[in-house]
């Protein structure tokens, strides 16, 4: 405070802050943190341009265009590409093997996805609840088929499969059955049996790795409050690893819409096979055995986006159904 010549007190300003800088080494650290950072994500994101967004783009720009020829019936000439539109699009979804692919593949994951997801969780129940000191092995023995390529399983199975050399078409004679693994009403069954051999063991491995991570207190708590085995594997156990089972779910699902490798490895030995029994299928004859690459590229985008609302579609509905049970 200060007066003036009237006696009168005047108000002193107030000291106006000091803005506060920061360190020059704390900011020259900081932007080393970044450098180091960008260098450790561009290589990532570079590869995952190169890898995966630049075949959807050219997948993209292929279905969108169509091949013509110059020359008479087209069968001279040069060729150019013109804009096409949704053409292609069109011609797959009027196809009616491509369109009954698609059923059948729907078919094959409304049975072997279920089928094989209970499976892999009773094994992982019984493998990780088990004290025996034969538990690795079979650990290790079940998850041996995810290992073998799905083309040489299919071969090997194929073997097993095919009248004369099969041991098991022989088994079923002697008992006076008439089994064929190849026909038309059960190939797909069969394919699914080779699919189920070869991915339970690993869709178990991951189960088994989410309930090594719940508390053993909470098994403890159950058992003194009197719990059976089965009422801990229901309430605690299954409730707990629900997230792997939602993740192994969403995986065999895009999967069983991406069956290439079984129905092309048996296509030889079964005629009830053909090209249009899957939707991958039938656009590998497209683009390699029709030419038609464009038409393919639709079918792929198509499929894609089937595989992108199914997964999206079932992640929406145990959400709901985990917020309602909440």
């Amino acid at each position: 405070m200060s007066r003036d010549t009237l006696g009168r007190a005047e108000p002193v300003a107030a000291p106006r802050p000091v803005p506060l800088r920061r360190p020059r080494r704390a900011s020259r650290t900081e932007a080393r943190n970044a450098r180091a950072a960008a260098g450790f994500v561009l290589p990532f994101l570079a590869v995952f341009a190169l890898c995966f967004l630049a075949p959807i783009g050219y997948a993209l720009y292929q279905s969108l265009h169509r091949t013509e020829r110059t020359g008479p019936l087209g069968l001279g000439g040069r060729e150019h590409e013109a804009f096409a539109g949704l053409d292609n699009y069109a011609h797959a979804l009027s196809d009616d093997r491509f369109l009954t692919g698609f059923g059948r593949v729907l078919l094959f994951g409304a049975v072997q996805i279920p089928l094989m997801i209970v499976l892999a969780t009773a094994l992982a129940l019984l493998l990780e609840s088990a004290a025996a000191r034969w538990v690795p092995f079979f650990r290790s023995a079940f998850f041996l088929p995810y290992g073998v390529p799905g083309v040489i399983a299919s071969i090997l199975w194929g073997f097993l499969y095919v009248p004369g050399i099969s041991p098991l078409v022989k088994i079923a004679d002697s008992l006076g059955w008439q089994v064929d693994f190849l026909s038309r009403g059960t190939v797909l069954w069969a394919i699914a049996n080779i699919v189920t051999w070869q991915f339970t063991g690993y869709n178990m491995l991951v189960l088994i790795a989410q309930l090594k991570a719940v508390p053993g207190e909470l098994y403890e708590a159950a058992r003194i409050d009197g719990a059976s085995a089965w009422q801990v594997a229901r309430h605690i156990k299954i409730p707990l690893i629900r997230p792997a089972l939602v993740l192994t779910t969403v995986f065999s699902i895009i999967g069983t819409l991406q069956l290439f490798a079984e129905p092309m490895v048996l296509r030889p030995l079964a005629s009830s096979i053909d090209s249009g029994f899957t939707p991958n299928l039938h656009a590998y004859s497209e683009a390699f055995v029709g030419n038609n690459q464009h038409v393919a590229a639709a079918e792929a985008v198509l499929l894609a986006l089937v595989a992108c609302v199914l997964s999206f579609g079932f992640l929406r509905l145990v959400g709901g159904r985990a917020k309602e049970g909440g």
